[in-house]
């Protein structure tokens, strides 16, 4: 009998178990698990010999083929990176059913047609040869493009190589929504569909994917974040679009930075990576600066297209009468851009109808009941919604505080009420309203996408679902409502932030032979960003950004972890995030901040506090926490996350 150890999908460490025989490392395994019989994976580590002999049980190998040893790397190197239970990071591998085989044949991709006839530009050209030349072993390369430059285009050509061999290559997006367009691209330059992996699949579709990969069948995957975890047996390209998204931050479950990883799994792999963007993340560029990666730009707009021009609307200057929120500059702009026939954008990155709901008689705001967070008022769903829990609600005929009939008002705009004046100021305009609310389906949302590219709305107005990765010929004004929104707040990243998704938007206008134009409207106008985002400058903005984050030895030129304690009873939370701060290691050089009250300090009905640990870049962050939070005793009430490299402090 052979003594092995078996890991399970489950937030666990390893456990000791006995085979008949040998089993290599990946090999899938039934296994006793308390009552039940469980699917594991024999595992690379180590079996505890102490451990009675006698007291193991024994599995049962099953007949499939064997997890690639670069998978288990993956796993070990995210768990350890992340501190977090290895099962847990090998249950983001596997899917429901693996077991059953799929009746339906797996599709082969055909060979390719010839793709040398593709029209490229000088710049895309000089990028294809320099990206080309990377393609045998592990390198990381950043293809900075400006917005409409043909950045797909370029790493498309790399995917036909792929194409003429059994190589497997894997790109992410950072949304589901852009998926769909990415797809009719795809489609349009070799024929056929890739392999498609996210949240949205049914069960079946998502274990067809994951045999298809698992066998080598598949050898193009597109997906959102999780596709890192699929089972490649020949990786040969991973390509992260939009790397900068924020979306690629995984929130829940395992903390990870899916950018990172990615370059993680390229080191694994021995395949080259590629990050993809027109405004790239502060940490890709200072990796750039130090010569970890390589740099290759496309500093022009393909076909002769020029980047649009930029003005500010100061929306501190008062006008007379009814509160407008469309502003008289961007008003003329879009019965100027109407009367030529053109198309415009209208952009506000805020659901609903209105952010706050005031009683004018007593100054109330309607509040969630289970969060620390104001209603937001719907007007289509005749509702009031908290987006952090889903609690909703309809509008009181009574103030719940003054008992006052009638005397709710709504305050603030959201992407309902711009729809609404919108249709005042120009009844007869075509319009379309597209956000995650009012879209049920990715059929809906592909349907207003496609009435625009056929130039059967006149006016699209949505929030950061329209930023990036739409291209519409005949789009050549976009309206930005209020900038300055997400500015504040204190988060690290909130300018970084601002500054990409405004510059992406921005890049909407005027991606063909029709100039563009884009107007800002701010109450800020003397911002940093909003004058880099004005000069079009990317320099200035990126040059004053590092320079305040080295001052302050943030990331990039420092470390942060953060614990996120939650509990239902207040008190008990806030006693464990003391504990966790008074049992703090003595280190030098280690900062650690905290606890308070998390800017959303109730959430689903949990009171939570967070606590930011600071070091310097050098640091072994990892080992510290490990060990900090295994010395932790918290009670069962209380549940306590450790997030290294945060990016969001809600």
């Amino acid at each position: 009998m052979q003594r092995l150890s078996v890991l399970f999908p489950a937030p666990l460490d390893c456990f000791d178990y006995l085979s008949e025989s040998p089993l290599p490392c990946g090999t899938f395994v039934c296994a006793p698990f308390g009552r039940k019989t469980q699917l594991g994976v024999v595992w690379n580590k180590t079996p505890d010999n102490a451990f009675p002999v006698d007291k193991l049980k024994t599995v049962t190998p099953l007949s499939m083929p064997i997890l690639p040893q670069q998978t288990l790397d993956f796993v070990n190197w995210v768990a350890s990176y992340t501190v977090s239970p290895l099962g847990a990071v090998l249950k983001m591998v596997l899917c429901a059913d693996i077991q059953k085989q799929s009746k339906k044949p797996l599709a082969f991709l055909p060979p390719m047609p010839d793709f040398s006839k593709i029209a490229f530009s000088e710049a895309q050209k000089n990028a294809v040869q320099k990206l080309s030349e990377n393609l045998n072993g592990f390198h990381v390369s950043l293809l900075d493009g400006v917005t409409g430059s043909g950045k797909t285009e370029v790493y498309f050509e790399l995917l036909a190589h792929l194409f003429r061999t059994q190589a497997q290559a894997l790109v992410l997006l950072p949304e589901i929504t852009l998926t769909s367009a990415w797809l009719h691209r795809f489609e349009r330059r070799f024929g056929v569909l890739p392999a498609v992996w996210h949240s949205s699949l049914t069960v079946k579709q998502r274990r067809d994917t994951w045999q298809s990969v698992f066998t080598g069948k598949a050898q193009i995957v597109v997906g959102a974040r999780s596709a890192l975890f699929l089972p490649f047996q020949n990786l040969k390209l991973i390509v992260v679009d939009e790397e900068h998204d924020s979306s690629y931050k995984q929130e829940d479950g395992v903390l990870y930075q899916a950018r990172d990883m990615a370059v993680v799994r390229g080191k694994i792999a021995d395949a080259p990576v590629i990050l993809a963007s027109a405004t790239p993340s502060i940490e890709t560029v200072a990796n750039v600066r130090e010569k970890k990666y390589a740099h290759i730009v496309l500093p022009e707009r393909f076909a002769g297209a020029v980047m649009p021009d930029i003005l500010l609307a100061d929306m501190r200057q008062k006008t007379k009468g009814a509160v407008r929120f469309i502003s008289p500059l961007l008003e003329t702009h879009l019965r100027q851009n109407l009367a030529a026939g053109n198309q415009s954008l209208l952009f506000l990155n805020r659901r609903g109808y209105a952010p706050l709901i005031l009683c004018r008689a007593c100054g109330e705001r309607l509040k969630c009941p289970h969060c620390s967070a104001w209603l937001i008022e719907h007007k289509q769903k005749k509702k009031l919604l908290c987006h952090h829990c889903g609690y909703e609600r309809k509008m009181p005929p009574l103030c719940p505080k003054c008992g006052a009939e009638n005397m709710f008002v709504s305050c603030g705009p959201g992407v309902e009420r711009i729809a609404e004046e919108t249709q005042l100021l120009f009844p007869t305009a075509r319009t379309a309203l597209i956000t995650s609310d009012t879209l049920t389906n990715m059929k809906e949302f592909e349907a207003v996408l496609e009435k625009m590219a056929l130039h059967e709305l006149d006016i699209l107005i949505g929030t950061q679902i329209l930023a990036k990765g739409h291209h519409f010929a005949d789009l050549t004004l976009v309206g930005i409502i209020d900038a300055d929104m997400g500015l504040s707040g204190g988060d690290l990243r909130a300018g970084e932030r601002t500054f990409q998704l405004l510059q992406q938007v921005m890049g909407r206008a005027g991606r063909e032979q029709k100039k563009g134009t884009a107007i800002i409207q701010t109450f800020s106008p003397d911002n940093l960003i909003i004058q880099a985002l004005q000069k079009n400058d990317r320099t200035l903005f990126l040059t004053e950004e590092m320079k305040a984050r080295q001052l302050l030895q943030m990331p990039p030129f420092g470390r942060l972890a953060s614990f996120i304690v939650s509990s239902k009873h207040q008190a008990r939370a806030y006693q464990t995030a003391r504990q966790i701060a008074l049992t703090a290691p003595k280190i030098s050089d280690l900062e650690v901040l905290g606890p308070v009250a998390a800017p959303l300090s109730l959430l689903r009905n949990k009171y939570r506090f967070r606590l930011l640990v600071k070091a310097p870049k050098n640091c072994r962050l990892q080992s510290i926490l490990r060990q900090w939070k295994e010395s932790l005793q918290v009670p069962a009430s209380v549940d306590v996350r450790l997030d290294i490299d945060p990016y969001s402090f809600f």
